[in-house]
């Protein structure tokens, strides 16, 4: 059984660099509430109506796909995570498919929208397509437009301060190397906090697990009244909300277990640990991680401060920036981690 090696990585993060003191403009807010809070201090918008999710992930996709010294044609596989598609649906897979030029019918084309978590769920999966031999050359992308559905009043703050837009993409391809590529991935959810972190409306969910929150939807079940109403739109319901506190509970628990349940499998510890790759969801989370493993600052990348958090996109993006810093290097062993809405969290240990 082969195993599955990152042969090439790529990330794009737009060009317009939003500041904290750009977003005082619009709510009741400093840069020191922020950066006390979250850590983030910059963050990057896309071009509306110009760039969309899947043309950012396909500039990601480009790069990652010239650094694995492939053509475009060799994809045989596409995954796109992400909480933030083009559309409803069709899925971002086949647009990055477009966008790319491949349309062909031979890739096929999977959508993950496991949020923040995205990434590594699709590492998950491409590393058992690998493996067995089905595909050569996956495409895994992260991408995320939070810009375009974000609110951005004092209400809304709490959420809109955090995210940014941006992309990472890398090429899977098997290895029959035992010194490098995916040594294990772990992936886990519990939906009980299902809402807690969560862009509601519009959907067809009715209302029904929560009947004390208001869903917006009229008193006569209408056709076409339930996906999207008026009263929806006029009191400002279809931005995402997060219960901060509870969030950041379960993540600082979450994240070490998960993370010590691959070392475990693999045998080994966290001081074994070269570099610590952690979701970009808050500053003050991955170091509280970092503390709790008892990592030196040199195992830990963190660059929320400079792009907010991108969600899916995020752990790509911080893995090509570790590498191209010099940070990782052949035979590190490289930690992913990831927390997020559902709740869904995992890890996945590298030897590069």
């Amino acid at each position: 059984m082969y195993r599955t090696k990152i042969a090439g990585i790529g990330m794009y993060v737009p060009e317009k660099e939003v500041s904290n003191e750009w977003l005082t403009q619009y709510m009741d807010t400093t840069n020191e509430w922020i950066v006390e809070r979250t850590g983030i201090e910059t963050r990057r918008y896309a071009d509306k109506h110009k760039e969309t999710t899947s043309t950012l992930g396909a500039k990601a996709a480009l790069k990652a796909i010239d650094d694995a010294g492939i053509s475009k044609e060799d994809i045989d596989f596409i995954i796109f995570a992400t909480l933030s598609p083009d559309y409803y649906f069709p899925g971002c897979g086949v647009l990055l498919q477009r966008e790319l030029g491949i349309t062909h019918g031979e890739a096929g084309a999977l959508d993950i929208r496991n949020q923040c978590s995205g990434f590594l769920y699709g590492l998950s999966v491409a590393d058992q397509f690998i493996k067995s031999g089905m595909y050569k050359n996956i495409l895994l992308v992260g991408a995320e437009m939070h810009s375009m559905g974000l609110d951005f009043s004092t209400e809304g703050r709490n959420v809109s301060v955090i995210f940014g837009d941006g992309a990472g993409a890398v090429i899977l391809q098997p290895t029959e190397n035992e010194n490098e590529g995916i040594l294990t991935t772990k992936l886990h959810s519990d939906g009980t906090h299902a809402e807690e972190l969560a862009m509601i409306n519009p959907g067809s969910h009715g209302g029904y697990h929560l009947h004390e929150v208001d869903f917006g939807f009229p008193d006569e079940d209408l056709p076409g009244e339930i996906f999207v109403t008026q009263h929806m739109l006029d009191a400002g319901m279809m931005y995402p909300n997060m219960n901060g506190q509870l969030v950041f509970k379960n993540a600082v628990v979450k994240f070490p277990e998960v993370i010590m349940e691959a070392l475990i499998e693999v045998g080994a510890s966290p001081s074994d640990i070269d570099m610590l790759i952690p979701h970009q969801a808050n500053l003050r989370i991955s170091q509280f991680v970092q503390r709790k493993l008892g990592l030196r600052d040199d195992q830990v990348f963190n660059n929320i401060q400079k792009y907010g958090n991108t969600t899916a996109a995020s752990v790509p993006i911080a893995l090509c920036e570790a590498l191209k810093e010099g940070k990782i290097k052949s035979g590190d062993l490289v930690c992913l981690a990831v927390f997020g809405s559902g709740f869904t969290w995992g890890s996945a240990l590298i030897r590069w």
